[in-house]
């Protein structure tokens, strides 16, 4: 057994091997020590090898996945070993020959995952794979969870954000070129594969065998990159899965420009689908989801990573959430019947790989009757919707079969038996009663060879050595007929056998084998029935999860007043009381109100520059006008109360600050590349959201940076653009750049005190109010009444020079340093001592203060 494992072992070095043994998988030597520190089991010896004893760990079967799942998520990859036959028949052998012949029959890895419990139902499971073309570079990707198959051309400097929009659970990449520099975060996920796997002319025949196709004319244009591309991933399914492939989804080619474009860091600081620190909670995506089956999550996912520019597809989503939100009866209904639809087409994958069960077939039903629901709902709907409801018919048969065959809640696993219902199929009923119900049977037999023979004290006895047989007295023997055969006679009695009885006997020996392999019969039937009509069920599929996903945005924006964004081709940006729905969520659960803001960027003030005090709205202000882009180009409506977009090819958002360690970047470094990329990379039509550039450096040096980026995007670029900063000398470029306009954060003050209104308003700030901000955080108070008397002194210095910029002014090098209390034992000194402070009235404290100004007056003329 040990030589058994260590040959399939040798064959799969780098993974942890899962060898089948009864009810277990075990894991030996190196294997056995690392699982067992993975996964925090006990680790055994068992037997000697060289030796020395052999580490061993183990796995129970039936909750195999609970384990893979930890194990993959520790980076690991496992090879499924399972016994190809039967243990019986393999003892039936002689000597050596008894061994159970044993084979990997999958390689789990995290881009071919498809159980349920191994899954994020609520994203997608991609595969990726990484090819570059003589012109260019393409990107394809299959989810086998679902048959999901795509690719897309693209330049080299796009990788970063098609990669950021895809989410790869592996990318495949050519052994002998690896990953560039610039997808380094990558490197952890990336798989090295044989070039040869990434030929075109191998890429476009295994794509046409996948799909079963002699030409991919019908399927559009692909270059030989895209080609590449797909085949890599066909050659890694094949390798992991030993040959089983679910249905695929024809291969869908992206075009360049077909998605608004968002790289790494712009996806990170406005948490479309992940928030900062990790985790959906406090996203974009988590607020606004209000899907309701598995499917339409995902689409919604999708369709918020990956924007359109396209203003035609866009409009058709916007149609279809206006039809919903105008008939609330109809989206409610619609949105009721969908909570009985399962996941389909996960389910028809893991049928297709041979994973799926019982459970899968029912989910397959159940759905099926849940899209003929929601087609009579729609029969008479608003063409849009229509549309969308056009593939949910003509699947009745299967939707029936499956209904009649299956039991109401039948197993996850066919081994499990008692899947198919009492009544439909004869030979599985006569087994199972026999199994079930041989006693009644041994005895309803016994009642009718009476009743032939006369002879009314006939029995039907068993016994370990005869098996069942008829047994009479002896002095009926002779009354039997010549078909009953003596087997064995006693004093008082004869034992006899009869042919119906041995067929009987043997219908019962077998009945719990040919339940069980009539069962697996009707099974298989059923799941090539639904594998035959595998594509037009990803058609359902995809129509439920689309209609799931409109009705979930016409919820929102019949709720939240959320409102359908008008599209342009020009570069229009105009924006009335926009709101950021995350922030205005957070608000609404503390019962507080968010305020709301325009935003106009147009010919005459395309780039604005906001000042304005910390705390004071500018980030969220900032965010919430790129977020309305992301969500009006998805093809959902906006937090607004009106909006005219013209559509944007490229979103970028610079806001916050974070170092780069793993990659020894400090955060201005770190605010420098992403600046660099944006002002590379913007075009006219893009939206640039840029928040606080310079800070993270020397004053002069931030500063000059910041207006030389203001002056780049305004000449150069000639993008719409938010620019906040707290470098009030940049202000002055209004008068310059006519095309720039400033804006600024509204406070009040009122009794010493600070109030953020949260309003954006036309004109400049003149104060950070950072010293109140920094009050607010607790800082002590000796430290900020020391920062109080210093921003004193370098105001009166700024106002002396009026023409200067602050940042030339000798600042604290002219700035002595205040006493912090008098010393000695003058006038001064004992005015203070005797002041009680806890004991003075407003009035005698102001007094108090006047009296020490003169004091002081006093002794500097003094001096």
């Amino acid at each position: 057994m040990i030589r058994q494992y260590q040959a399939i072992k040798s064959a799969h070095p780098d993974m942890l091997l899962f060898y089948r043994m009864g009810d277990f998988y075990e894991l030996f030597f190196d294997d056995a020590v690392q699982a067992a520190a993975a996964l925090d089991i006990a680790l055994t010896r068992r037997g000697k090898h060289d030796g020395e004893d052999i580490p061993m760990c183990g796995v129970p079967v039936h909750n195999a996945e609970s384990y893979l799942q930890r194990l993959i998520r520790s980076g690991f990859r496992v090879a499924v070993c399972e016994q190809l036959e039967d243990p019986a028949e393999a003892r039936k052998r002689p000597g050596a020959q008894k061994l159970v012949q044993r084979d990997v029959v999958r390689i789990v890895t995290p881009g071919t995952l498809t159980e349920d419990e191994l899954l994020d139902a609520r994203s997608d499971s991609l595969l990726v794979a990484l090819a570059d073309g003589d012109a260019a570079c393409a990107l394809a990707w299959l989810d086998l969870s679902s048959g999901a198959f795509g690719c897309e051309a693209l330049a080299a400097p796009d990788l970063a954000a098609a990669l950021a929009r895809l989410q790869p659970r592996e990318l495949l990449v050519g052994e002998d070129r690896g990953l560039p520099p610039a997808l380094a975060e990558w490197q952890s996920r990336a798989v090295p594969l044989p070039r040869s796997h990434f030929e075109p002319a191998n890429g476009e025949r295994r794509v046409r065998e996948a799909l079963g196709l002699a030409t991919l004319d019908g399927l559009g244009a692909f270059d030989g990159a895209e080609l590449a591309a797909a085949g890599a991933v066909l050659a890694y399914v094949e390798l992991t899965q030993k040959g089983q492939r679910p249905p695929l989804q024809p291969l869908v080619g992206q075009r360049i420009g077909e998605r608004l474009l968002l790289d790494p860091a712009t996806r990170r600081n406005l948490e479309l689908v992940e928030a900062m620190g990790g985790g959906r909670q406090g996203s974009l995506l988590h607020t606004v989801d209000r899907t309701i089956t598995a499917a339409g999550a995902r689409r919604l996912h999708r369709d918020l990573a990956g924007p359109l520019t396209d203003r035609a597809a866009i409009a058709r989503r916007h149609d279809r959430i206006e039809a919903l939100v105008g008939e609330a009866g109809r989206r409610r209904e619609l949105r009721a019947t969908l909570r009985e639809a399962a996941d389909l087409e996960r389910a028809v994958a893991r049928l297709g790989l041979g994973r799926g069960g019982p459970r899968d077939l029912a989910a397959v039903g159940r759905t099926l009757g849940v899209a003929a629901q929601v087609a009579a709902t729609f029969a008479a709907a608003p063409p849009p919707l229509a549309a969308l409801a056009d593939p949910l018919t003509g699947h009745e048969t299967l939707a029936s079969t499956l209904t009649a065959a299956l039991v109401e809640t039948p197993p996850r696993l066919a081994r499990e038996g008692e899947a198919i219902r009492s009544g439909y199929d004869t030979e599985l009923d006569t087994a199972r009663s026999l199994r079930d119900r041989g006693r009644q049977h041994i005895a309803a037999l016994e009642g009718r060879l009476r009743e032939t023979t006369g002879v009314a004290t006939l029995k039907i006895r068993h016994n370990s050595m005869l098996g069942y047989f008829v047994e009479v007295g002896s002095a009926h023997a002779d009354r039997l007929p010549a078909t009953f055969v003596r087997r064995q006679g006693l004093a008082n009695a004869s034992r006899f056998g009869v042919a119906e009885l041995s067929d009987l006997e043997q219908r019962l020996v077998e009945a719990e084998a040919t339940a069980r392999r009539r069962e697996h019969e009707l099974l298989d039937a059923l799941t090539e029935a639904v594998l035959a009509e595998a594509a037009s069920l990803a058609a359902v599929a995809k129509s439920l999860a689309a209609l799931d996903v409109a009705a979930a945005w016409a919820e929102l924006a019949a709720t939240e007043r959320w409102v359908r964004p008008e599209l342009s081709d020009d570069l229009a940006f105009d924006v009335e009381a926009v709101r950021h729905p995350v922030v205005e969520a957070a608000l609404t659960r503390e019962r507080a109100a968010f305020v709301a803001n325009d935003c106009q960027l147009g010919d005459d003030s395309r780039l604005w520059l906001l000042t304005g005090p910390n705390m004071a709205g500018k980030s969220t202000f900032l965010r919430q006008n790129a977020l309305l882009a992301v969500l009006a180009q998805a093809g959902a409506f906006v937090p607004a109360a009106r909006c005219r977009l013209g559509i944007v090819d490229r979103l970028f958002s610079r806001v916050g600050a974070a170092d780069d360690l793993a990659r020894g970047r400090s955060t201005f470094m770190v605010e420098m590349v992403e600046t660099a990329a944006i002002l590379n990379q913007a075009s006219q039509r893009s939206l640039v959201i840029l928040d606080e550039i310079g800070r993270g450096t020397a004053t002069h040096d931030g500063l000059s940076l910041a207006w030389a980026v203001v002056e780049y995007l305004h000449d150069v670029v000639r993008c719409r653009g938010l620019f906040a900063t707290h470098f009030h000398e940049l202000t002055s470029l209004e008068a310059r750049l006519e095309r720039l306009s400033c804006h600024s954060m509204q406070v009040r003050e009122w009794r010493s005190e600070v109030v953020f209104l949260h309003e954006v308003a036309p004109g400049a700030a003149d104060r950070s109010y950072g010293l109140h901000v920094a009050r607010l955080a607790g800082l002590p108070p000796q430290v900020t009444a020391r920062a109080q008397v210093l921003l004193d002194r370098l105001e009166r210095q700024a106002r002396a020079a009026p023409t200067r910029l602050v940042t030339d002014l000798p600042l604290f090098q002219e700035v002595e340093p205040a006493p912090i209390a008098p010393s000695g034992d003058g006038p001064l000194g004992d005015a203070l001592r005797a002041i009680d402070p806890d004991m003075l009235s407003p009035r005698e404290a102001l007094e108090a203060l006047y009296r020490l100004r003169v004091l002081l007056d006093d002794a500097a003329d003094q001096a």
